[in-house]
């Protein structure tokens, strides 16, 4: 039997950005099962907007800087301040006009796992790297992502790997691999971290190639005991005795459970899909499919609980009004003020998510957004949202029923309903501005 509307937009919802209609109709010849493979279906793991033209670009080595000019400094700082711009307004196109909205939110999920930012990292060609090295393996295989992450440019600046020497180890990349990437608090030891962060001395990016390089002038090939083993580990032998580790399955699945189901994960199924997870070595594909298959994922008491990231928000927005993509500046001001500025979390744990999203200062601001989202599309006023002129595609607000309106923008009936006759465009307000169209 095929999706019902509600299900269909459940689905789009949870997985992308929401739906319009069309294409929450378009879902509803399928049943479950086949709408989720139908969604996994990615013909391309890659962006179709063009990148900057700078992407290729390494940095000015320090020894050439340091005879640099106050001037030459300065014009250095502002070229990274644009070329930051031009990073965030690239994704954010990127975001707001694929055709593949899951594989963009995969990349999203994953820039908040292995943080990275602007403000540490500095180069934007390595964020843009980055960018493209996480929605390579968006939905693929966790395992070769994981290695990859380790000896990307952005990470071993980020994580200051970059420093870690055996006569001086840093102990941040080991921590956080421990913490944040793989098994979560209280599965690892401090020793566990020092004697993986010897593992990792040595591990340096090349500024003059802009490649990985293991530094053997700094490697430290004596033995290390982690996790109860004992060797003369390197940096790749850590890695994979970090995921032998079962907890590493369950901390995952923990994670996708509250990005794509509720904020509570049921214990019992965690267990069930992690193991399952191991079975497949670590496939994220395998893993989302099992997830949107499971019976907490489509309960009725389980949609409409979890609140959209500014991200979600601004995009979904955009795309369900059809907004033009003029100038992404004012989407890029709006996520740094409700708090997801693309390529720069607020540190290596990443955005919080969850009811952090609100507070008064940002349900203020995210009612300010939609206020202007709305009149852009019903007025080409230049107050609307980007400051844009009338949303010309977004037919579908005045083709539909009322009730289909309401069901394609909200997940849940609104606070306050509709008043019997109410005229459409006031309805449009009247249901963008109630609080459930805060979830998904």
């Amino acid at each position: 039997m095929g999706l019902t509307f509600d299900e269909s937009r459940h689905l789009l919802s949870r997985t992308g950005f929401g739906g319009t209609p069309e294409e929450i109709r378009s879902l509803m010849a399928f049943d479950r099962h086949g709408a989720v493979t139908r969604l996994l279906t990615i013909p391309t793991n890659r962006a179709s907007t063009p990148p900057p033209s700078w992407i290729h670009r390494l940095p000015p080595l320090p020894k050439l800087r340091k005879f640099w000019s106050d001037r030459e400094r300065k014009a250095f700082h502002e070229q990274l301040k644009q070329q930051g711009h031009e990073l965030k307004a690239w994704w954010y196109r990127e975001l707001v006009t694929t055709r593949h909205p899951l594989l963009e939110r995969m990349t999203l999920f994953w820039h908040n796992h292995f943080t990275s930012s602007l403000h540490k990292v500095r180069w934007p060609a390595f964020l843009y790297q980055q960018n493209v090295l996480l929605r390579l393996y968006a939905l693929g295989s966790f395992r070769t992502l994981l290695q990859a992450i380790a000896k990307n440019p952005a990470m071993l600046l980020y994580l200051d790997t970059q420093t870690n020497r055996r006569e001086h180890p840093n102990e941040n990349f080991a921590r956080e691999l421990f913490e944040l990437f793989t098994l979560g608090e209280g599965y690892y030891t401090e020793r566990d971290i020092k004697e993986a962060a010897r593992a990792f001395a040595g591990w340096h990016l090349d500024l003059r190639t802009g490649a990985f390089r293991v530094d053997l002038r700094h490697h430290d090939e004596g033995q290390k005991q982690v996790f109860g083993k004992t060797g003369r580990f390197g940096g790749d032998d850590i890695l994979s005795l970090t995921l032998e580790q079962p907890q590493v399955a369950r901390h995952l699945v923990g994670k996708f459970w509250k990005e794509f189901v509720s904020d509570e994960p049921d214990r019992m199924e965690v267990e069930r899909l992690a193991e399952s997870f191991r079975r497949s070595n670590y496939e994220t594909g395998l893993l989302l499919n099992d997830l949107l298959l499971t019976p907490q994922f489509w309960a009725p008491e389980n949609r409409g609980v979890l609140i959209k990231s500014p991200v979600e928000l601004i995009v979904g927005t955009a795309r369900l009004f059809d907004l033009p993509l003029d100038d992404e500046t004012p989407y890029i001001a709006y996520g740094r003020k409700l708090g997801q500025d693309l390529f720069d979390p607020p540190n290596v744990k990443g955005w919080p998510g969850g009811l952090r999203w609100i507070t008064t200062s940002t349900l203020l601001d995210r009612t300010q957004l939609l206020h202007r989202a709305i009149r852009g599309h019903e007025t080409g006023h230049p107050h609307g949202m980007a400051d844009m002129k009338q949303a010309q595609g977004a037919t579908w607000l005045a083709a539909e029923p009322l009730d289909v309106m309401q069901t394609t923008l909200l997940p849940l009936a609104p606070v306050q309903p509709l008043a019997a006759g109410e005229e459409r465009g006031q309805a449009v307000h009247h249901l963008v501005l109630d609080p459930v169209y805060q979830l998904k």
